[in-house]
C-alpha cells in the first residue's frame, strides 16, 4: 500500500467570466427581459423585473460554473433547426448565443415517468440554476425544445412563476391565442396550462422561473391528472 500523496494541485473553480460563451447567452436573457415589451400588462411588467434584476445580481457576483455531462434526448434531432429557424427571428442573438452551447447542454424530462408520447417530442434544459451549469439560488433560466406536433399536458407549477419567451417556431398555450418569436407568456403559481405546436416545425421557447429556493431546488414537476385538466377547461 502506499503511502505517497498526491500533490497534484486541485484546478481553480470556473467562474461565469472564465466561460464568456454562457455569460454572453445569460445577456441574451437580460436582453430580452429588460427590452421587449411587456404590453401593457401590469403583472408581465412586475415579472420581467423581477427576472432581469435577479439576472442582474447574479451576473453582479460572477456566480460558479459547474459544468454538467452533456446529454441529449430524442427531440434533440430538433434542435438544429429550431436554432436556424431562431436567426432569422427578431430573438436571432439568442438563438445564435444558445447554439454556441449547444453541445455541453443537458438535456432532460424532469418527470419520474415521462409519458410514452412524450419521450421523442420534448425534453428541458437548464442553463442557470441550483443545478447549473450556472449556479444560482434564487432564478432558474433554460429551454424547452417541442418537436413539431407536440401537445404538452395540462399542468402546473406550485410557488413558482414562470414565464416562456419564444425563440423560434409558432405555438399555442390552452388553444386561445398563437405565439411567435419574441412573445412573452406568463404563468402565475398555480395556473394550469397546456402546449400545443405547430403541424411542420419544431418549437423552442426560452423560460424563466422565479419563487422560493426550496421551491426552486426540488420543483417537484408533476402533470395534472386527466380529470382535473377537463375540469380547468370547463369540460
Amino acid at each position: 500500500m502506499s503511502d505517497t500523496i498526491d500533490s497534484t494541485p486541485a484546478q481553480p473553480a470556473l467562474t461565469l467570466t472564465d466561460c464568456p460563451s454562457w455569460l454572453y447567452l445569460l445577456r441574451e436573457f437580460d436582453s430580452l427581459y429588460r427590452y421587449g415589451s411587456d404590453g401593457g400588462s401590469r403583472l408581465i411588467r412586475s415579472h420581467r423585473k423581477r427576472v432581469r434584476d435577479a439576472l442582474s445580481s447574479i451576473l453582479g457576483a460572477n456566480p460558479t460554473v459547474l459544468p454538467r455531462p452533456p446529454a441529449e434526448k430524442p427531440v434533440s434531432a430538433h434542435l438544429n433547426r429550431a436554432l436556424d429557424l431562431g436567426e432569422k427571428t427578431v430573438v436571432q442573438g439568442m438563438a445564435r448565443a444558445l447554439s454556441r452551447v449547444a453541445g455541453q447542454l443537458t438535456w432532460e424530462y424532469g418527470y419520474e415517468k415521462v409519458p410514452k408520447a412524450l419521450e421523442r417530442k420534448y425534453a428541458y434544459c437548464e442553463v442557470l440554476g441550483p443545478r447549473g451549469p450556472v449556479l444560482a439560488e434564487r432564478l432558474i433560466l433554460g429551454f424547452v425544445l417541442f418537436a413539431p406536433r407536440t401537445t404538452y399536458p395540462q399542468h402546473s407549477h406550485q410557488e413558482i412563476e414562470e414565464s416562456y419567451v419564444s425563440v423560434s417556431g409558432a405555438w399555442s398555450e390552452n388553444d386561445v391565442a398563437v405565439h411567435a418569436p419574441g412573445s412573452l407568456i406568463l404563468n402565475r403559481p398555480g395556473d394550469e396550462h397546456r402546449i400545443t405546436t405547430a403541424d411542420l416545425e419544431p418549437c423552442l421557447l426560452a423560460y424563466a422561473w422565479i419563487g422560493p429556493e426550496t421551491r426552486l431546488h426540488t420543483p417537484g414537476m408533476k402533470l395534472s391528472s386527466n380529470r382535473k385538466a377537463r375540469m380547468s377547461q370547463g369540460i
